[in-house]
């Protein structure tokens, strides 16, 4: 699959991938590219609603550089759930390196395996997450670095220790990289708040926003139970 972006969108895709106080640069020598600095973000795939949790490569993607050249690159990007994909990145001070596909096999690490490995860093780095009451009778999910709060979607053992409170499941939105919000699925008041409370956060925060559907986490895994939002035309 090949994704073609003019440059002005793939430089906000590249240049804000984290948030505000993490940029995403193309490759370069600033960065520790090991195991150990490994993190992932999460990020949106306008008009996709892919039905499992398989990593599947997101391809070449072409840009046109300020000075109307066209260039083609290739990052370690997978799409993932919904109208989600994950991109695997190098930590850095203020700034994260997408990581390419030759970075992982030159750490023989498989796109799951890199993915676990991120997963731990961030638990390890920027503290294990925690579920906070929100409204309505939400739960918002924090860790230490607020624009990487999203990536704690990807936190398998934090879910199913939140399952073992909620035996019918969990229904979570990521509207936004700072946001991630979930209520008991057995619970029909707080999700009909996630619904619009989810809704409302994505539509405010055009360059940030993440998902527009709402995700049941049950039995070890994620699907989608809302339907993301078709791309407008």
């Amino acid at each position: 699959m090949k994704h073609w972006l003019r440059w002005g969108c793939c430089a906000g895709l590249l240049a804000a991938s984290i948030g505000l106080a993490r940029a995403e640069t193309p490759t370069s020598n600033e960065f520790e590219a090991s195991a150990a600095n490994l993190l992932v973000v999460l990020r949106e795939s306008p008009g996709a609603n892919k039905q499992d949790e398989t990593l599947r490569p997101f391809g070449k993607i072409s840009a046109r550089a300020a000075d109307g050249r066209e260039f083609e690159f290739e990052a370690s990007w997978f799409e993932y759930l919904g109208d989600m994909h994950l991109r695997l990145v190098f930590d850095g001070e203020r700034r994260v390196q997408s990581a390419v596909p030759e970075d992982l096999q030159r750490l023989r690490l498989s796109p799951e395996e890199a993915l676990a490995r991120a997963v731990d860093n961030l638990r390890r780095r920027y503290g294990q997450p925690v579920a906070l009451p929100w409204s309505g009778g939400l739960m918002q999910v924090h860790g230490n670095a607020p624009e990487l709060d999203s990536s704690y979607f990807l936190d398998r053992e934090f879910w199913l220790e939140q399952l073992r409170h909620s035996p019918a499941g969990i229904v979570a939105a990521v509207p936004g990289r700072g946001g991630l919000v979930f209520a008991r699925a057995d619970d029909d008041s707080a999700v009909a708040s996630l619904r619009f409370s989810a809704a409302a956060l994505f539509a405010s925060n055009d360059t940030t926003r993440i998902s527009s559907g709402l995700y049941l986490f049950k039995d070890g895994r994620w699907s989608v139970f809302q339907p993301p939002q078709p791309a407008l035309d």
